[in-house]
């Protein structure tokens, strides 16, 4: 059975919070070995880290002797690195498997007393591809949240009135900035965080993650895209829906039913053993039909501004960004236990775009919608 070690915090390294289900702020030691788990914690966060592992075998600072490297005045943080050195002696570990983050001052510390570290990207990230029960239903959650504060924002725009071109809301031009206050405070009375996102409109709405500000235009498309974090968990949600004010432009209607059907296409094809490439391509491929350029259709070396220049979705879980891939750059098969977001779009510089998003689970033979939200354009 493969060594492994990690030393990190829970709230910053995704890896070490699959296997250590609880918010510790402090970096700590935890180590895999002969079919135990390891993790040398203080008294602060050892009850904190049993609750949610119960298996998980505690070795204190003071076991290792904390005590007596202090009082000879050695500074906190390299105690606490020698500490790592101390267990990984103790426990009789020689060689170990260690994340992409793993600390290159305490890996050089391990060298030098002759424990071999390596880096196995593969590994850690197939660890977190199936979500456990705690991290799904922090997903599920994230996602709840992400629907409240994309009902904020409907609500909002719903109730702009159109004057000479300009949306008012209470007599003032409705902004970007007004409708994220309201999908904030959507948000965290779900028992989510929502620090970032993106309301973008008109042009804005091209420009990739483009955050978005400023006052909002009658007929133009307003793209909400909402990443909420689980407050409990730590787990990620992702969503995006395009609405618009007014009178719809025409080339935009065409542009979100292309969008809804790639979408549906793609989730009705989301199963175990299919490709996350196979997928990208069968959007692209209907895009292109319609006239659209993708990453496939581009010359090579070129950069793409316009129809659909990104890829189709990506894992969400621990973070809003994660394995699987879904496009062009990597393989992956879907397992089942993955969670995707899916967003197929389309734009043009310097008039806008559109794209809808979807969170799915890859189930034993298909997949499970976790989004439940209308597509409609008029909020």
């Amino acid at each position: 059975m493969t060594t492994v070690l990690m030393y990190a915090d829970t709230l910053r390294s995704p890896e070490l919070r699959h296997e250590v289900a609880a918010p510790i702020i402090d970096p700590f030691l935890y180590v895999e070995h002969e079919d135990a788990s390891y993790a040398v914690l203080s008294q602060l966060d050892a009850d904190t880290a049993r609750a949610a592992r119960p298996d998980l075998r505690i070795i204190t600072p003071e076991e290792l002797g904390i005590d007596d490297l202090l009082a000879a005045g050695t500074d906190g943080e390299a105690a606490l690195l020698e500490l790592a050195v101390r267990a990984c002696r103790e426990l009789g570990v020689k060689q170990a498997a260690v994340p992409p983050r793993f600390p290159l001052e305490l890996a050089d510390r391990l060298r030098a007393d002759r424990v071999e570290v390596r880096v196995d990207r593969e590994m850690f990230t197939a660890r977190r591809r199936v979500k456990s029960s705690i991290e799904l239903e922090g997903v599920r959650r994230a996602q709840d949240a992400a629907e409240a504060g994309m009902s904020a924002a409907a609500r909002i725009l719903r109730k702009g009135v159109e004057v000479d071109g300009t949306v008012l809301i209470d007599d003032e031009p409705l902004t970007c900035e007004r409708i994220k206050a309201a999908i904030r405070t959507a948000v965290t009375e779900s028992g989510a965080l929502a620090q970032d996102m993106i309301v973008s409109h008109g042009a804005q709405t091209a420009i990739g993650h483009e955050r978005g500000s400023g006052p909002i235009a009658s007929g133009e498309p307003v793209v909400v895209d909402l990443w909420p974090t689980d407050a409990e968990s730590g787990c990620f949600a992702d969503m995006t829906r395009t609405f618009v004010v007014g009178e719809v432009d025409r080339e935009l209607l065409a542009w979100h039913g292309l969008c809804t059907d790639a979408l549906e296409r793609a989730v009705q094809a989301t199963r175990p053993g299919m490709r996350g490439r196979a997928l990208h391509e069968l959007v692209c491929e209907l895009f292109q039909a319609h006239g659209h350029p993708t990453q496939l259709s581009k010359p090579p070396g070129t950069t793409l501004r316009d129809g659909f220049f990104h890829a189709l979705g990506h894992g969400v879980g621990l973070e809003p960004h994660e394995a699987p891939n879904v496009g062009r750059s990597r393989t992956d098969e879907l397992v089942e236990g993955d969670v995707l977001a899916l967003e197929p779009g389309l734009y043009r510089s310097g008039f806008g775009g559109c794209r809808v998003e979807d969170l799915v689970r890859v189930t034993r033979d298909g997949a499970e919608r976790l989004t439940d939200f209308s597509y409609e354009l008029r909020p």
